[in-house]
């Protein structure tokens, strides 16, 4: 028996699923900005930090999911509604500066601009759906994309799963592919 890390899902979404093209193109502007970029240290070191917080609230979100069976109100969706996305804006913003290329933040605005504020609607409507009162009042007490300053109190206690974020999006996998990306980068520096 072969052990699934996230990468047959991952594959089947790219070709399946026309809304995760946002997660396609997003690691097509990591592979871009790695390849074509010229690092500036000061930049690069302001961009990596940036990207390990995008990594790290990544894996922290996808590890609380349970995709369509409960609202995961604890972990960072005690802070905020959409943490994958904060974490993927962090991601890009942290590329984009490692990378040294100033045409990469007119591309980085455009793709957020693009993909994000549908992408939260969709959401938004789809857990609405699901969960009817109880996202109506997590939605009352989190901002979209805008973190609380505490915690909610009455969230729901699922606890953390890394095999939950592996299955779940893959993340782990993407999270190392992107490090590779950044190593590249660092590449250029020396």
């Amino acid at each position: 028996m072969t052990k699934d890390f996230g990468q047959k899902k991952f594959i089947h979404d790219m070709k399946h699923r026309r809304h995760r093209f946002r997660q396609l193109l997003g690691i097509v502007l990591a592979i871009l900005f790695s390849v074509a970029g010229q690092p500036i240290m000061s930049w690069f070191v302001i961009g990596v930090i940036l990207v390990f917080i995008g990594i790290f609230i990544r894996l922290w979100a996808s590890g609380h999911i349970k995709k369509d069976k409960v609202l995961a109100t604890d972990g960072p969706y005690a802070f905020v509604r959409h943490p994958l996305y904060v974490g993927n804006i962090l991601l890009t913003l942290g590329f984009a500066l490692a990378s040294g290329l100033w045409w990469s933040f007119p591309l980085m605005i455009v793709f957020l601009i693009g993909f994000y504020p549908p992408a939260i609607r969709k959401e938004d409507e789809k857990l609405h759906n699901l969960f009817k009162e109880d996202w109506e009042k997590w939605r009352q007490d989190t901002k979209a994309l805008i973190p609380r300053l505490t915690p909610l109190k009455k969230g729901q206690r699922g606890g953390w799963s890394f095999w939950q974020s592996l299955r779940q999006n893959g993340e782990p996998v993407i999270a190392l592919f992107l490090l590779l990306c950044l190593y590249y980068l660092f590449l250029k520096l020396i």
